[in-house]
Parts: structure tokens; sequence; C-alpha cells
């Protein structure tokens, strides 16, 4: 496995089925108690730019469990927020923790703490991608259907950072993924292209009735992200149309699941209805990035 963990593409298909595996037994053994300080003496440096609730929280709570520390840091309150170099704030880290979490507003900032710092770096969110929310709905949709391996997954909204990194993650999964966005929102090009060529089944199609047929999985996502709330009221009149309600549920497949990373906005990308209705796995999903995360931490750290 890489030093890192800033993309999906990170792992391996055959690490990433390890990873999982223990992902699951971490959930067995949690509700079981009998969860083990596996990383006893360990410091995770968790550095955010950006408002959290599930992945400052599900970070924290899986060091404090693995018998490890979580030690926040907001950006605003470091001297990086003053102009020191990325390079000389990844550095002097390395000298203290045993690993750094960063959710920042680039992706590149990511890339260069991990380039110049000697420790992992994890990926907590980018612009670009959101490799950790992957992991827990790749674990989710395990846990309901058994396998991923040509399960039908719909992306129904904005082709954002979560968008690209479920499109990555049809290398590694069997997944088969198609986007439904708006025009001018979908995803990266280069996202699209790089899974494509690396043997990954996305398809885009633009209209949110016709992209739900057969769908399995349908996943969704805030249309306005942190970051663009300026354009807040011009993205709802141009993604009305793609709302996960109860109608467009009927045109998936019967028993079809939704997915959602939270924070959701009820009534604009999902409706209440569907958000609290049977066929959604939100509540799982959220949980699951606690033990999707202790097994990722385990991996990286425990060497």
């Amino acid at each position: 496995m890489n030093k890192d963990f800033i993309s999906i593409l990170d792992i391996s298909e055959p690490e990433l089925e390890q990873l999982l595996i223990e992902a699951h037994q971490l959930k067995r053994q949690k509700k079981a108690g009998t969860t083990q300080p596996l990383l006893l003496g360990k410091t995770l440096a968790m550095i955010f730019e950006k408002s959290s609730t599930r992945t400052h929280i599900s970070f924290e709570v899986g060091m404090n469990e693995l018998g490890g520390h979580a030690l926040f840091l907001n950006a605003r309150d470091m001297q990086i927020w003053r102009g020191e170099e990325i390079r000389d704030t990844a550095r002097a880290a390395s000298r203290y923790v045993s690993a750094l979490m960063i959710r920042a507003y680039k992706h590149s900032t990511i890339e260069e703490f991990a380039r110049y710092a000697t420790i992992p770096v994890i990926n907590g969110l980018s612009d670009m991608e959101h490799p950790c929310q992957l992991l827990a709905d790749i674990m989710t949709m395990q846990e309901h259907f058994g396998s991923t391996r040509d399960l039908r997954v719909t992306w129904v909204g904005d082709g954002n950072n979560v968008c690209h990194s479920l499109i990555l993650s049809t290398v590694l999964t069997g997944l088969e993924v198609t986007v439904s966005t708006p025009k001018g929102y979908e995803p990266d090009p280069g996202y699209v292209k790089k899974a494509q060529e690396l043997g990954g089944k996305v398809t885009l199609i633009r209209e949110p009735e016709k992209a739900v047929k057969d769908a399995e999985v349908i996943v969704t996502d805030t249309w306005v992200s942190m970051g663009d709330e300026g354009e807040h009221d011009e993205r709802l009149k141009l993604f009305g149309d793609y709302t996960v309600d109860a109608d467009l549920m009927k045109r998936a497949s019967p028993g079809a699941r939704v997915l959602h990373c939270l924070p959701a906005h009820r009534g604009e990308e999902i409706t209440d209805e569907v958000m609290e209705g049977g066929q959604s796995l939100v509540w799982d999903e959220a949980e699951n990035r606690l033990h999707a995360q202790k097994a990722l931490l385990v991996r990286l750290l425990k060497k």
C-alpha cells in the first residue's frame, strides 16, 4: 500500500478487498465491545481548512477506539494560515505525529503535504476527491448487496469530488456507474477518461429519468459544495430536475437503495420522504465512515 491515501486509486484491488474485510471485522468488534488498541502510542494530526462533522468525529473517535490520539488543528490557528510554507509545516509535523489527515479546499494542498511529509497523509476531502467517503460507500454496498461486482450505480446531481472518487472506484470494485448531471456540471473528463482507460465502466446520461433505469443504487450529494455558496441560487434553478424523489426512485430497479454522504439539503437534492424511507442506506453509510477509516488507519500506521 502507498505511504499516503490521497486518491481511491492509491490502493490496489486486493488491498481494497483486504482493507474492507478488516473494516467489517472492526465493526463487529465495536458492537461486541472487543476492539483492540492496535494504534497505541500513535497520534493523528487532523488539519481542517473546511468545516466538518462526520470526518472530524469519525477520525477522532476511530483513533481513540484504536488506542491512539487525534489532534484537531484548525488551519486558521496555524502558522500556515499566516504564510508558512506547506513544506515547512509538513516536515515539522512529521517529527511530532504518526500521520496527517487533511481536509482542504485545494487537492494540490494535500498533494504538497504528501510530497514533503515523511509520514502518511490522508485526504479527508479536497475539491477534487473524497476517497475516505468511497471506502464507506463501498463497505455499505457490500453489506447490503454482498458484492459490488457488476452492481449498477447511478450518480444524480453535481459532478463533484465524491462523484470523481466514485468514478475512479469502478477500476477496483467492478461497479457500473452512470452519471447524470446538468449541462456544465459534468465530472472532470480527466477522471472519466482515467477510469475508462483502466477498465472502469462509466457512462454519462443527461436525463436523470433515463440514467436511473435499472439502477440498484442511486447516489446523490449537495448541489452547492463548500466554496460554491456564491452560485447557490443559480445552481438551484439548474438542478431542479435532479432531485432524488419518490418518482425518480420508481424508475430505478425494484428495491434500489439510496446513498448520500451528508450533509443533506432536504427538498433540494433529495426529498425527506426518500431520505427517511426504507430504501435509504444513508445512516449505515454515515456509520461506516468510522469503521472504514479505522481499517485505513490500521493499514497505514501499524507498521
